[in-house]
């Protein structure tokens, strides 16, 4: 209703301050309200916030033009102020002549932005969908090599116990053959029967007697 009633000057400029710029302005001028120097300021700021949204490193060549300042020092404060009010965060690098914007606040949007919002929103949930696809992939594998391990170690254990009683049975077995406990059986195992060591001794004996009494006969006859 205010844009088609005499009050519609008003109401352009307020969209150039909603999501408009300071060149936006300058091109309407004639048939827009004046503005004081404070809303000058003003619709500066949201033009480098606009600017910003676009270009993280903005030159000060296109600064000047756009804000339509006359020299360096006029931005630089302007960009101050801005910086001040919290409207955007960077620094000035004057040596190569441009703003860096680490953060900006956020403008209105037109009506005719709606749809590009929607589809970056669309794109963005599909991507979403695709990172959460992958992740459920990979739990899946992993639940999956889980229990291909938990089924490895029950096996090697199955095979140890059984391998144990294995074991026990041939050895109970064993000594039933020989009517014997197992341990006497493997301790005579181990141990030379009872007189073995004697007859062992007393050959060495003789034979050790046989070469001394050699000796002495050698000798003798030498």
């Amino acid at each position: 209703q205010l844009a088609d009633s005499e009050f519609s000057p008003v109401f352009r400029l307020l969209t150039i301050f909603a999501y408009g710029t300071y060149a936006d302005y300058l091109a309407e001028a004639t048939n827009l309200p004046p503005l004081t120097e404070a809303q000058k300021n003003k619709l500066r700021h949201l033009s480098v916030v606009t600017l910003a949204a676009k270009i993280k490193c903005i030159p000060y060549s296109v600064l000047l033009e756009q804000l339509q300042l006359k020299n360096v020092r006029q931005l630089e404060d302007l960009v101050i102020e801005a910086v001040y009010a919290d409207v955007l965060r960077g620094s000035l690098d004057q040596r190569n002549q441009r703003l860096e914007v680490d953060y900006s606040i956020g403008r209105d949007i037109r009506r005719e932005e709606l749809s590009t919002i929607t589809r970056t929103l669309q794109e963005w949930c599909q991507g979403c969908e695709v990172v959460l696809s992958g992740i459920e992939e990979q739990v899946s594998r992993a639940n999956q090599h889980k229990e291909q391990q938990l089924a490895l170690k029950q096996q090697i254990e199955s095979e140890v116990a059984n391998l144990k009683k294995t074991i026990k049975v041939t050895t109970a077995a064993a000594a039933a053959a020989t009517s014997q406990d197992p341990e006497q059986h493997l301790t005579e195992l181990r141990e030379p029967a009872p007189g073995t060591n004697q007859r062992q001794a007393s050959k060495k004996t003789s034979k050790a007697k046989g070469l001394r009494g050699s000796a002495k006969i050698w000798s003798k006859s030498n």
